[in-house]
């Protein structure tokens, strides 16, 4: 496997596109298209908030029931949430104008929406920009850029990533992009996803891979504690790849999880570290715990906690904290056994250990602390099973951006 320049076009036989449709804003990109030129096999998850937005209750039933996708049409600026049957319909007029400019059924096209909650679509404009990204669509790298870029709302940076890999003789690509800044917290967090690759898979496997993955990639990641009403990851198998369909978990299977997952974690982190306000990505590693779960609750606990990452923003080494958000995760273990450290790129540093803080410097404690990206390890000394998940720290940005996120 090798990662690779490129998003959503990377793949065999898909196209995109993003453009200014002024849909809530001037002067930016604000509605995207992902299009395939043969049908997909399409997997999807989604919001576990009982309030759905309309787009995600459009996509839920096209991936539930519709025999293939080709198309997934996005905007920005208003999320399309809280807005009863009319919200719903507008999915239809948007799905229905997408599949008359492309030839297809409208129930071979998805829609995704991110940006204030209780405010109608402007569909005249959606419709309009529907038109212009049927029309500019194109198979680039500066394509794929452009739609990727046309997905962000409060993001600073548009994400994107893909790999390929081998299966057999054929070359198999699989590439993404996703949006997220604001309103992130698992199960599943607060964003917009797009994973689009060539390979030959069924339905059920492609669903069932994507649903294991996200439990370790886009399920660990927390910026502000708030769960989304329009959560939607979606992934796009068109089978241009050539190879044998993957009909059963082989070694095929196994190289296009890890493919998945490396994607999925990449695109994760990309979210965590730009998570509104952010200065720095934050990890939470937790090892040698007793049980996968414990090892994942202990992470998650410690970077969801706004005093962590409070001490983060401040390069802080108030470690009782830490010990603190594991302390409450509901996980039992004795503090007396685990370790603490520190870490970035270069160093990692003891700060707790027997139940005491060591005798650790407060400079290079510091120094660490003040790194882009920094993460906590934590070895429990209970077991064999590791997790990690990512957030990001709490800065004062966070709260202008939110406290004036509809003017």
């Amino acid at each position: 496997m090798r990662a690779i320049e490129g998003g959503v076009t990377a793949a065999q036989g898909f196209e995109a596109a993003g453009i200014e449709a002024a849909v809530k804003y001037e002067n930016r990109r604000d509605m995207a298209i992902v299009y395939s030129r043969v049908p997909c096999k399409a997997a999807g998850v989604f919001t576990s908030n009982v309030v759905k937005a309309a787009p995600v209750l459009w996509d839920k039933e096209v991936v539930k029931h519709s025999p293939y996708v080709r198309a997934a049409v996005i905007n920005t600026g208003i999320a399309n949430a809280a807005t009863g049957k009319q919200g719903y319909a507008y999915c239809k007029q948007t799905a229905e104008k997408a599949a008359e400019l492309l030839g297809i059924s409208a129930d071979a096209v998805l829609v995704a929406s991110t940006g204030v909650i209780g405010n109608q679509l402007p569909i005249e404009r959606i419709l309009a920009g529907v038109e212009r990204l049927a029309a500019e669509k194109t198979d680039t790298v500066e394509a794929a850029s452009a739609a990727a870029e046309a997905i962000m709302t409060t993001d600073t940076v548009s994400k994107q990533a893909a790999v390929q890999f081998e299966i057999g003789s054929k070359t198999v690509t699989l590439g993404g992009m996703c949006k997220g800044s604001g309103m992130i917290h698992p199960n599943m967090c607060t964003m917009l996803g797009f994973i689009t690759t060539d390979i030959a898979i069924s339905k059920e496997l492609l669903q069932e891979a994507l649903r294991e993955d996200v439990v370790d990639t886009f399920n660990m990641i927390s910026v502000d504690g708030d769960t989304s009403t329009n959560d939607t990851l979606m992934v796009l198998a068109n089978g241009l790849a050539g190879n044998a369909e993957i009909t059963t978990k082989n070694e095929d299977y196994e190289k296009f999880r890890q493919a998945l997952n490396f994607v999925n974690t990449t695109l994760a982190k990309k979210i965590a570290g730009d998570g509104e306000g952010a200065t720095a990505l934050f990890e939470a590693k937790v090892i040698h715990a007793a049980t996968k779960q414990d090892a994942r609750t202990l992470s998650r606990s410690v970077i969801s906690s706004n005093l962590c990452k409070a001490a983060i923003f401040g390069h802080d080494a108030n470690f009782g904290r830490f010990l603190c958000a594991l302390g409450y995760a509901g996980v039992d273990f004795d503090p007396e056994k685990i370790e603490l450290y520190f870490e970035n790129e270069e160093k990692s540093l003891l700060i707790y250990k027997d139940g005491a803080a060591v005798d650790y410097s407060e400079e290079e404690a510091t120094q660490i602390l003040s790194s882009p990206e920094v993460r906590v390890l934590v070895d429990m000394h209970m077991g064999d099973a590791e997790a990690a998940a990512w957030g990001c720290d709490l800065s004062y940005d966070y709260v202008k951006i939110n406290a004036d996120y509809r003017s």
